[in-house]
């Protein structure tokens, strides 16, 4: 009977240590659950921000853009009146 009860004993004590290492298991895996939970939530409000500074940085651009042509269509204009003015006058024929 006492072999009986050592043996009952032991397979309780392999039972609560088995129990044991799987609670520990399921707490590590919530814990990363919880971690990749948050990193997810970084990454999605990062990748807003970047979505809204691409987004100004693509309007600067073309903002940009749009001057360099005014620009150089008023330099294209400015070199044509310069060039009228100091060319010299052509000859009646």
């Amino acid at each position: 009977m006492d072999d009986e009860f050592d043996r009952s004993e032991a397979r309780l004590a392999a039972a609560g240590e088995a129990l044991s290492g799987a609670i520990e298991a399921r707490l590590a895996r919530e814990s990363v659950l919880v971690d990749t939970e948050a990193m997810i939530q970084r990454m999605t409000t990062d990748r807003g921000r970047l979505a809204r500074e691409l987004d100004g940085a693509l309007a600067r651009s073309e903002r940009l853009e749009k001057a360099n042509r005014e620009v150089s269509h008023r330099l294209v204009d400015a070199m044509e009146r310069v060039r009228d003015v100091i060319s010299p006058p052509e000859a009646p024929e």
